[in-house]
C-alpha cells in the first residue's frame, strides 16, 4: 500500500473528523510505515469548519472584531487557505492556486452558543457575517466559502446584506437593519450600494439541507424552536420570511423561496443567493472540490471514510455517498468505518462503497460505547490493515 486518503466525517458527540484522521493514520502507518497518507477532515459548514479546512490544506486563522448575534462587538475569525499543490493533469480549482480562498463559518459570529444566555431569533442578526465577508474581501480573496450551520438567527441574511451595503427601507421611510422580528417592516430594498468587490469573487455556500425559505418545512417552523422560539414566535418569523420573499421578488425580480436550502440557517441560504449571487452546494462537494480530491485520487490504493452511523439517510448523498461517487469513477476502493450500521444500506455498494465496518466491539449502550470509541476505532483500523497485509495488497 503506497498511497491512502483519509476523509472521515465526525462521529457526533464522540470524535472530530481531525481526531479520526489521526487514529486512522496511526493504524495505516503501523502496518505500512512508508505509505503516503493524506488526511482530509470533513467540514460540514458548522462550528469547526474553518479548523477542518486549515487542517486539510494549511493556511492561517485571521482574527477580526465584528458584531455578534445581538449587535455588540465580539472577537471572531475566518480562515485563509494555503493553495493546494497544483496537479499538472487537473484544471485549476478554488483550492489549487486559482486565487486566495477564505473560509467563513457563520457560527463564529452568529452561532447559537453565542446567544445561549438569552436566545431570541426575533432579535438576532447576521450583520457580523457580512463583516466577516468584508474582512475576507479586504485580504484580496478571490474565492469565499461560507459555512452555514448552528445559527441563532432567522433574518434571511438581511443583516449580512446590510453590512455589505444593501439598504433596507422601513415603514417610516428610514433605512434600518432588519432582524427576524422586523422583516415585515421592510418596504424597500436598494442593492446599488452592495460592495462592488463581490462581483469579482466566487462565493460558494456549504448547505446540507433542502428546506425552503418558509412554510411548514421552512426555516422558522423547523429550526427556530431550536433557537428559542415558541409556536407563536415561529409563526411570526415565518410571516416575516414570506414578506421578505415577496419584497425581493417584487424589487429584485428573484423568486427563490422554494430553492432547496433557502431555509438553511434561518434563511441565510436564501440571503446568500438573493443578495450575493452565491451558489449553494453540499458541504462534502465543497470540501472535495477545494482540496482537489479528484486529482488526489490519482495513484491512491484506497480511501477510508466514516460517520457515526451509516443508514438509509446516508444514502441520500451526503459525506459517504458524495465521496463514493468520485472513488467509483476513479476505480479506487472506498472503505467505510462507522459507529453503527443500519438496516437496508446495501445500495451503498452499488453507489461506490467497497466495504463497511463497525467499530462497535461489544453490545453496549451508546453512553458506554462513546467512552471507548477512540480505542475501538484504533483496533478496528488495525484489523483492517492486518487483512490488507495478509492479502499482500
Amino acid at each position: 500500500m503506497k498511497k491512502v486518503l483519509l476523509i472521515p466525517d465526525s462521529f457526533k458527540g464522540t470524535m472530530s473528523s481531525t481526531e479520526i484522521c489521526r487514529i486512522m493514520e496511526a493504524a495505516v502507518k503501523k502496518t505500512y510505515p512508508a505509505a503516503d497518507v493524506i488526511s482530509i477532515p470533513v467540514a460540514d459548514g458548522g462550528e469547526g469548519s474553518v479548523d477542518a479546512f486549515l487542517t486539510a490544506l494549511g493556511g492561517e486563522k485571521k482574527a477580526v472584531t465584528v458584531h455578534g448575534p445581538f449587535g455588540s462587538d465580539i472577537e471572531s475569525f475566518f480562515g485563509i487557505l494555503k493553495p493546494a499543490a497544483p496537479v499538472a493533469s487537473a484544471p485549476p480549482t478554488a483550492g489549487s492556486g486559482a486565487g486566495t480562498t477564505a473560509v467563513i463559518e457563520m457560527a463564529a459570529c452568529a452561532g447559537l452558543p453565542l446567544a445561549a444566555a438569552a436566545p431570541n431569533p426575533e432579535t438576532t442578526t447576521t450583520f457580523g457575517v457580512g463583516q466577516l465577508i468584508q474582512a475576507a474581501l479586504d485580504t484580496g480573496c478571490r474565492t469565499i466559502i461560507m459555512g452555514l450551520g448552528g445559527s441563532a438567527t432567522n433574518d434571511g441574511g438581511c443583516g449580512a446584506a446590510a453590512a455589505l451595503g444593501v439598504r433596507f427601507t422601513g415603514r417610516d421611510g428610514r433605512d434600518f437593519i432588519p432582524t427576524g422580528g422586523t422583516l415585515c417592516d421592510i418596504t424597500g430594498i436598494d442593492v446599488t450600494g452592495l460592495d462592488k468587490r463581490l462581483s469579482g469573487v466566487e462565493l460558494r455556500t456549504m448547505c446540507d439541507i433542502d428546506n425552503p425559505l418558509y412554510g411548514e418545512n421552512g426555516a422558522a417552523h423547523i429550526f427556530a424552536p431550536q433557537k428559542g422560539a415558541d409556536a407563536a414566535m415561529a409563526a411570526r418569523l415565518d410571516k416575516g420570511l414570506r414578506h421578505l420573499a415577496g419584497i425581493v421578488q417584487d424589487r429584485l425580480g428573484l423568486d427563490l423561496a422554494e430553492m432547496p436550502g433557502a431555509g438553511a440557517a434561518g434563511g441565510m441560504g436564501y440571503g446568500m443567493r438573493a443578495f450575493f449571487g452565491s451558489t449553494l452546494q453540499m458541504g462534502i462537494e465543497t470540501v472535495l472540490d477545494t482540496v482537489n480530491f479528484d486529482a488526489l485520487l490519482n495513484g491512491a490504493d484506497c480511501v477510508f471514510t466514516g460517520e457515526g452511523k451509516i443508514d438509509t439517510q446516508s444514502l441520500r448523498g451526503k459525506v459517504v455517498i458524495g465521496i463514493a461517487r468520485r472513488t467509483k469513477k476513479a476505480a479506487v476502493p472506498l472503505i467505510v468505518v462507522a459507529g453503527d450500521i443500519g438496516d437496508n444500506i446495501e445500495a451503498a455498494y452499488d453507489l461506490g462503497v467497497s466495504a463497511i465496518f463497525s467499530i462497535n466491539r461489544l453490545a453496549i449502550d451508546f453512553s458506554q460505547a462513546r467512552l471507548r470509541a477512540k480505542t475501538d476505532m484504533a483496533l478496528t483500523m488495525e484489523n483492517i490493515m492486518r487483512f490488507y497485509a495478509a492479502a499482500g495488497t
